[in-house]
């Protein structure tokens, strides 16, 4: 018996150990919500960078995120063409550090009701919070809900957005 439960602790444990080594890609990859950012970050050339050490925070928008930007815009964005602009869009997307859920909002309390997020691109996003949720509002003014928090990966951490945001 108690090998038995040694075994299974190790089982355990050992799931666990590979579950915390996928990366922030690995676990955006593996959701059929983000198939969408899955292209565009193929087609910017940022996968070697998001999987390297980090760590990041990446707010991720959802294929439906994706779907209320004006008709055209994805299709235009994922052009070789337009790479630099992708990039952007998708650099505005993740912060240098692990920021887990409870330390934005730390952030918002001890910042009286807002914190500025310094993006990879070098632009800010502003996180606040609207009863128990958090809203991030970009450059324009347009605002995202976190819908998921705290995502781990072994490079860094994932929020899940409402909303593309746009530098």
């Amino acid at each position: 018996m108690k090998k038995t439960s040694l075994l299974f602790a190790f089982l355990i444990s050992t799931l666990f150990s590979v579950a915390q080594q996928k990366d922030v890609v690995d676990i955006v990859i593996g959701s059929k919500d983000h198939t969408t950012l899955i292209a565009a970050v193929k087609a910017s050339g940022l996968v070697e960078t998001l999987k390297g050490a980090g760590p990041f925070t990446i707010f991720a928008p959802t294929n439906a995120a994706f779907d209320k930007l004006p008709a055209g815009t994805v299709e235009g964005l994922l052009n070789p063409e337009a790479k630099d602009a992708l990039t952007s869009v998708l650099t505005y997307h993740v912060i240098a550090g692990k920021i887990d859920a409870a330390s934005v909002v730390k952030a918002i309390k001890s910042g009286k009701g807002k914190a500025t997020l310094t993006t990879l691109n070098g632009a800010t996003l502003t996180a606040r919070l609207k009863g128990d949720k958090v809203i991030i509002t970009d450059s324009k003014g347009n605002t995202s809900v976190v819908i998921a928090t705290d995502l781990k990966g072994s490079n860094g951490i994932i929020h899940v957005i409402d909303t593309v945001l746009m530098p």
